[in-house]
């Protein structure tokens, strides 16, 4: 082929062609005006590398220029504890797309918008060039903790305190009476728009009683809401611990109680369900005891009432104990109510038509209308409107008084501080999308986090419909692992389940787990497309179950391994493609027809397979015993030797039941 028509094909020009025609090994001369037809192919073929090689080093050599500029112009960066990708390549003052393949040569995939933690960014910006220092705090109001709370709480001038509502949060047993409790105290019936007979999302209501409002948190009663009672505890004043008097202290009684203790919690025994035939007060008195409380009629402190919250029966006795109790801890439920309003987020979600909605107790000051909502720094949005538990809309709240704001710019996180400022021009306002990413969920798919390897995962995408429960369902479904099986929350996030939802699970090779949430028609239709399984459940326990099962299906079964005998190889007769034949002494045990079989050598094992035929004499057998010498074809394709050992075993495939630890 003429050298000009084949630089025509290579989109270059001769001259070049045939000064690079030699680097690339080719005998082609700089005055040459043809090749040999014949390397063509393998010249077209050296060419395309070598222009993708010219192309990625340019793209190199570019981007070094570019981070000696950025490195040159920033030099001092400035990093918080966690940052998104795409600000972290803002702040370094470079493309994304730099940023992120410099976290692939680190061994990290992560896209625009995930998450990394101050230790990788500073490392990644060090290898870069950067100076790295860690963010200080703004100028305002930090991020608060619950110790720092308290102290809020506890550092006000005397003479500005005033009463206010008691908390009380309700806790025990699953089925014991929690919500039948707070359905006779409101007088609303609760119980019948609930699933399952058990408390799906966390609620405060107030109620009065002889003049004085009394503050109710609602917790759920089942076991996987530890850390909902235990987040609920914290901002309680006075417990009532709810004991089925039928059914006595159960394994979730005993966890409640530890958790009253641990939050050094005043509380109030309610012995429920006194009117069945079956109830006992006495044993579960005792049983009660056994846990150091001791009712008063015993010469304890515990404070007991008696009550069928289903008859209505002790209601009022049980009140008038809490106020009791209450005024026994009078010195501590007072507050400041003309002070800037500090409060804790106890239920938050997302709602189609309001948008991010929250419920906040107030626990000092006064909430009031049109106020900037802050939280970690950052505002957060505005009261636009408040709604007390019956639906009301108010334009304040004091105190001790629980409210449903609207007017969040993102849904806060269970347990989050909200705080009043009134001067919030050094405070940064939230950016809507920053604040997704700020609560969003980031996990690498298949990386074991306990670094072990050979666990089989359980890889999903999780939604649910108010945050506690996203919560409370994390809380629990990371209990869900073993050795051997794991479930692994690749994404999470609140309301109906979206088209990414489906392509995250698609990616992950899971499936979509929805609670009291479903699918849009769209990621209906991609679903099916993509064959990825989108399941919802209204009902906790039986989302858990649903995951037990799965899981199950992955654990794997135990291989029990039965040694039959062994023998000695004292000749080999023949080899042929099925395998070999041998002449062996059975030393211990049997051999079998069919059995597996291991070739050793010395204390090594070199090969395995099976019993095909026995033979002693000229007859077939089908066993052969300890003592008898015999020919023995096996399977095995390494050539035995004399004085080589078999092993002769059975396997056996096992099922085991998958014990959690939940």
């Amino acid at each position: 082929m003429n050298i000009t028509e084949l630089a025509r094909r290579l989109r270059t020009n001769p001259d070049e062609l045939r000064e690079k025609l030699p680097q690339l090994g080719f005998d082609v001369g700089t005055k040459a005006i043809k090749v040999d037809d014949r390397l063509v192919g393998k010249i077209t073929h050296k060419w395309g590398e070598m222009k993708k090689l010219e192309r990625l080093q340019v793209k190199y050599h570019k981007e070094e220029k570019l981070v000696r500029e950025a490195v040159e112009k920033v030099k001092d960066v400035l990093l918080p504890p966690a940052i998104t990708v795409r600000d972290f390549s803002l702040k370094l003052g470079l493309p994304v797309n730099i940023v992120i393949q410099e976290l692939m040569k680190n061994g990290i995939l992560a896209s625009l918008n995930e998450r990394i933690d101050f230790e990788t960014a500073s490392i990644l910006a060090d290898d870069l060039g950067y100076t790295v220092s860690p963010e200080n705090k703004d100028v305002g109001v930090a991020d608060v903790t619950t110790e720092e709370m308290k102290e809020i709480l506890s550092g006000e001038d005397e003479s500005k305190l005033q009463d206010r509502p008691p908390v009380v949060v309700v806790m025990g047993h699953v089925d014991h009476g929690k919500t039948a409790l707070l359905d006779a105290v409101r007088k609303t019936n609760v119980i019948a728009g609930e699933a399952g007979g058990i408390t799906q999302h966390i609620g405060a209501y107030q109620v009065e009683r002889n003049g004085r409002k009394i503050t109710f948190i609602d917790t759920p009663g089942h076991e996987a809401f530890t850390v909902m009672r235990s987040r609920g505890a914290r901002i309680a004043d006075i417990a009532i611990l709810v004991v089925a008097a039928d059914d006595g202290v159960q394994p979730q009684t005993e966890e409640v109680i530890e958790i009253i203790r641990a939050a050094k919690l005043p509380f109030v025994v309610a012995l429920n369900k006194i009117d069945k035939p079956e109830a006992d007060l006495q044993r579960t008195m005792t049983q009660l005891s056994e846990h150091k409380i001791i009712p008063e009629a015993w010469g304890g402190d515990a404070v007991m009432a008696q009550i069928s919250a289903k008859k209505n029966q002790g209601i009022d006795e049980l009140l008038e104990m809490v106020l009791l109790v209450a005024d026994m801890e009078k010195d501590r439920l007072r507050a400041n109510p003309n002070r800037e309003a500090v409060g804790t987020i106890i239920e938050s979600h997302v709602d189609k038509g309001a948008g991010p909605v929250a419920t906040m107790l107030v626990q000092s000051g006064t909430l009031r209308l049109n106020q900037d909502l802050i939280m970690s720094n950052q505002v957060y949005g505005r009261v636009r409107a408040m709604k007390d538990w019956t639906g009301e809309l108010v334009d304040e709240a004091p105190p001790g008084m629980p409210v449903r704001v609207l007017g969040f710019k993102v849904a806060p996180s269970v347990g989050d501080i909200v705080q009043i400022k009134s001067d919030i021009s050094e405070l940064k306002k939230v950016r809507k999308q920053y604040a997704m990413e700020r609560r969003g969920t980031v996990a690498q798919i298949n990386v074991d986090e306990d670094g072990e390897e050979g666990r089989k995962k359980l890889n999903i995408v999780l939604r649910a419909d108010v945050l506690g429960s996203l919560e409370a369902l994390l809380g629990t479904i990371e209990k869900m692992r073993t050795s051997e099986v794991a479930v692994e929350v690749v994404s999470k996030g609140l309301g109906n389940i979206t088209e990414g939802d489906v392509l995250q699970a698609e990616t992950a090779a899971g499936v979509v787990m929805g609670f009291n949430v479903m699918p849009t028609r769209e990621a209906e239709v991609l679903a099916r497309d993509k064959k990825v399984e989108i399941v919802s459940h209204k009902i906790i326990y039986n989302l858990f179950d649903d995951l037990k099962a799965r899981l199950q299906e992955l654990f794997p079964a135990e291989i029990i391994r039965n040694e039959l005998g062994k023998a000695e190889i004292l000749k080999v007769f023949r080899t042929d493609k099925t395998g070999q034949i041998v002449g062996a002494r059975i030393v211990d045990g049997h051999a079998t027809i069919g059995v597996n079989v291991v070739l050793y050598r010395g204390e090594q094992p070199i090969d395995e397979g099976k019993v095909i035929e026995l033979q002693l004499g000229k007859s077939e057998i089908k066993e052969a015993k300890s003592g008898q010498e015999c020919g023995i074809k096996i399977t095995c394709r390494t050539p035995a030797l004399v004085e080589d050992r078999l092993e002769f075993s059975t396997v056996e495939r096992r099922e085991r039941k998958l014990q959690l630890p939940v």
